[in-house]
């Protein structure tokens, strides 16, 4: 499992820092698209073997659109789009038979395939187009990756003690404080690399070591509410695209808010 770890990675971080760094925006755009469509099917897939479907196309082609909305900048097609998923997948559950006891799950899950996947995913857009955008984007992309390495390594040869053992049983203590200090630190080495200060670039480390936290727990507690133990298998040694990004899903908006109300770009 380890050796697979390290391959996946060894194959592809350098494949997705390069286009990250020096791709045009277009085809950042079509990555970030590819990678929450991707992430959706992997959702609805888990959930319609615990027994509930979704409206797996209507919410793959509306999840796109809010991707290609958060392309158009900050306009007015992002909640358009948004507003759009919302009427139409609950207009679809009108085709459902309501007197069932889960009839309104498959509107739940369809509604949370396009939030969870490609709303938050879609803020990667927005970061990379910030001024330092590139850079930027790869701050979030180092620190994540920074503290979860951190968290795996020390987690597995030191933890002890369960941090959500009804989430997720692996997850400890001493690995979720190591991924604080590691994404603090990888956050500080960076922080001339994206015109941060000291003081913000560590207190940008710590918050998402937390909120990176938060999203890998969240995958996990949706992972375990449909019995599975990966969303998918498509990333030897890692599972599936869910669980490569579970933190990213959070991290990446948590970022962009974080620049955005601060003024820093």
């Amino acid at each position: 499992m380890l050796a697979q770890r390290v391959l996946s990675a060894l194959v592809g971080i350098p494949a997705l820092v390069a286009l990250v760094a020096w791709g045009p925006a277009w085809l950042f755009t079509i990555l970030v698209l590819l990678l929450a469509i991707g992430a959706q099917l992997e959702l609805y897939r888990m959930f319609a073997e615990a027994g509930v479907e979704a409206d797996r196309v209507a919410g793959l082609v509306l999840g796109a659109l809010v991707v290609l909305a958060f392309a158009a900048g900050r306009s007015v097609l992002l909640p358009l789009a948004l507003s759009l998923a919302v009427i139409v997948v609950v207009a679809l559950g009108l085709r459902r038979d309501a007197g069932t006891e889960r009839a309104w799950a498959g509107v739940t899950l369809t509604l949370l395939g396009v939030c969870y996947c490609a709303w938050l995913l879609g803020h990667a857009i927005w970061l990379r187009a910030l001024p330092g955008g590139r850079a930027l984007t790869l701050f979030a992309l180092g620190v994540t990756w920074c503290g979860e390495s951190a968290a795996y390594f020390v987690g597995r040869r030191f933890g002890r003690r369960p941090l959500a053992p009804r989430v997720s049983p692996g997850k400890t203590v001493e690995g979720g404080v190591a991924q604080l200090i590691a994404s603090g630190g990888a956050a500080a080495l960076s922080a001339p690399l994206v015109s941060l200060s000291l003081p913000e670039a560590v207190a940008v480390g710590l918050l998402l070591g937390a909120v990176g936290q938060i999203g890998d727990l969240s995958e996990s507690f949706l992972k375990r509410s449909a019995g599975a133990k990966d969303a998918g298998r498509l990333i030897p040694g890692h599972g599936g695209l869910l669980d490569r990004l579970d933190s990213l899903l959070f991290n990446v908006p948590a970022l962009y808010y974080w620049l955005y109300f601060a003024g820093t770009h």
